[in-house]
């Protein structure tokens, strides 16, 4: 069965791609989730009609988010906490707890948008990735100082 995809689905292809899956993955799995609309000339049309709205959309919001990325180039974030005596940290520093130093500098940053492979646990210097868009990233400064 041949369908035209609504969204991105990993291993299968990406929006508006028409692919031939099994009829019943389409009738039980991507047609229910509004994943996919059977492949027919008048949704081709009107999923052709959603997918330049779709890359207009998608333009403007990488537009935003590589000006979002010129912005937070220098930016640096001091967070205080508590440490023993080989400067290793009693508790981690999340990426919530850096989302919040940096709602406290005025950028509004999603935790899920900010790259730990691994808490921080030692005081320091510590380079994190912002993953802004899929195309844009940017790299903060994260500065752990010890909490007297």
């Amino acid at each position: 069965m041949e369908v035209i995809l609504r969204e991105d689905i990993d291993k299968l292809g990406a929006r508006g791609q028409v692919v031939k899956v099994s009829p019943g993955y389409a009738r039980n799995f991507l047609l229910p989730r509004k994943l996919a609309v059977a492949a027919t000339e008048a949704n081709k049309k009107i999923i052709e009609q959603e997918r330049q709205a779709h890359l207009r959309k998608e333009a403007k919001v990488a537009g935003e988010a590589s000006e979002l990325a010129k912005m937070m180039a220098g930016v640096a974030v001091h967070i205080r906490q508590k440490a023993g005596e080989h400067d290793q940290l009693f508790g981690s520093v999340t990426a919530q707890d850096i989302a919040d130093a940096l709602a406290k500098q005025g950028y509004s940053i999603e935790r899920k948008k900010i790259q730990l492979d691994e808490p921080i646990k030692q005081i320091g210097e510590h380079k994190v990735t912002l993953r802004l868009h899929r195309e844009v990233s940017a790299e903060i400064t994260v500065h752990v100082d010890k909490e007297e």
